[in-house]
């Protein structure tokens, strides 16, 4: 749920060693996503449960790894996790529910909901649901992280927080992925209906569907079977840090597991929760990337709805070939997790497309001991600098304004990428010292001299 541009989808041994849970598994298709997986989890890079579903029926489900690595408990195709902004399909249905049952109306305006909101009379709820108002991520202010990520915080304290602030552009002429525009929505469920926005989502859509291991985390409330999050120190898997989910709301707070999100999937192609036949041609309607909780996009030449999640400790990613009726659910325990590639190279063994098996990173303390000597600023042209950040033991590459990536060392000097198939050479001078780097992608070598 950090600020994000949305992105959808988006191996130690070649043996066959079945070491985690299998719920589903047989044939040669599924022994190739199994060892896909596998190598994922030997390199310490996956930790959670995978479940890919073809015309209505599950071909693939397992776990893999730990749902607590401190206390030794492994994952299980019933083990829980936050699913993150995967919260905000959920969100959309209900609101798209009760404009069905004429509590409001997608065009209603925000100022109808919140009167004294600043522009309230330019946004519309159409434009909250799909990330046009021009308001301003709340996740990307100062406080977030200070206090809101860490302490309690009611829904209305968050509304103050960015309620105020310019808005980023005029409401309805761009997109650009905001938080706050699904806060608002929970606000406005709950004033609508006089109940809180998680009671709403169990009795419209959890309930009816038996989404049974699903619901909304409240602060300081035990779930029973649910993941702990990890992340890497090092070459080491350790806790994340502390998230308080609740403060999310309808932004991201649910957590589920890989079976509901399934059924979830599936009610997705019916009318069983509102009269939208089917519910995909409806979200695939125009232009728009994103529409009604779903980005829209086209993975191997089809049509594509899914959404990512992105929070301390956990990446979840549900990706639907609409027109294939096909599904991949990645749901995962580790935020250093690629899920977004992992749920395309499942997706490219399901239909028999060529794939890549990740590669080994180098585990040598005396390549990491050297990792100062790559940090700096390296200039591909004039005005265009390419980053490279040491941080915890890791290192990373941030071009422009893109989201940074990590780094994983093949060689001493080379090193690659896990989400895009690209990677890195060092170059030293004759005394050793680093004086550029090479950014090989599709084949291309760019320079770039440190600056």
């Amino acid at each position: 749920m950090v600020r994000k541009k949305i992105g959808f989808a988006l191996v130690l041994s070649t043996l066959f060693i079945f070491t985690g849970s299998t719920c589903f598994a047989a044939n040669a298709l599924l022994q190739k996503m199994d060892t896909y997986l596998q190598a994922w989890t030997a390199e310490d890079m996956f930790s959670g449960t995978v479940l890919v579903a073809k015309d209505g029926e599950i071909i693939f489900q397992k776990a893999y790894g730990k749902a607590d690595y401190d206390k030794d408990i492994a994952n299980t195709c019933d083990t829980k996790f936050r699913i993150a902004s995967l919260t905000k399909t959920f969100t959309a249905m209900a609101v798209l529910q009760l404009e069905q049952k004429g509590l409001l109306s997608v065009k209603d305006s925000l100022k109808k909901f919140l009167p004294d909101y600043p522009r309230g009379n330019e946004i519309t709820l159409d434009m909250l649901l799909n990330h046009r108002s021009g308001i301003v991520d709340h996740t990307t202010l100062g406080d977030f992280n200070t206090r809101r990520r860490t302490e309690p915080c009611p829904l209305e304290e968050t509304i103050k927080t960015f309620k105020n602030l310019p808005l980023e552009f005029p409401p309805g002429t761009k997109f650009e992925y905001s938080n706050s525009n699904y806060i608002l929505l929970g606000f406005i469920i709950e004033k609508v209906t006089q109940k809180p926005y998680a009671e709403i989502i169990k009795d419209q859509i959890l309930e009816p569907l038996g989404m049974v291991n699903s619901g909304f985390e409240y602060y300081q409330r035990q779930i029973e079977n649910m993941a702990a999050g990890h992340k890497l120190k090092g070459n080491n898997i350790v806790p994340a840090e502390n998230r308080i989910m609740q403060n999310a709301h309808a932004s991201g707070a649910i957590y589920s597991t890989v079976g509901d999100l399934f059924k979830w999937d599936r009610a997705l192609y019916t009318d069983k929760l509102i009269n939208k036949t089917p519910v995909n041609k409806f979200l695939m309607s125009g232009p728009e990337q994103y529409s009604y909780g779903w980005g829209k996009t086209r993975i191997f030449d089809k049509d594509v709805l899914a959404h990512m999640g992105e929070t301390e400790g956990f990446r979840p990613n549900i990706v639907r070939y609409i027109n294939d009726d096909a599904c991949v659910i990645v749901l995962s325990n580790f935020e250093h997790c690629p899920v977004t590639r992992i749920s395309e190279d499942l997706a490219a063994i399901l239909f028999g497309l060529p794939y890549r098996m990740p590669k080994k990173a180098l585990k040598d303390p005396k390549v990491a001991s050297s990792y100062g000597d790559y940090v700096g600023s390296y200039q591909i042209k004039v005005g265009f600098n390419l980053d490279i950040i040491q941080e915890e033991g890791r290192l990373y590459c941030r071009l422009a304004n893109q989201p940074r990536l990590q780094l994983y060392p093949e060689t001493p000097t080379h090193f690659f990428f896990r989400e895009v198939d690209a990677y890195i050479t060092f170059v030293k001078d004759a005394g050793g010292r680093v004086t550029r780097l090479v950014l090989n992608q599709g084949g291309r070598d760019v320079p770039a001299e440190k600056l």
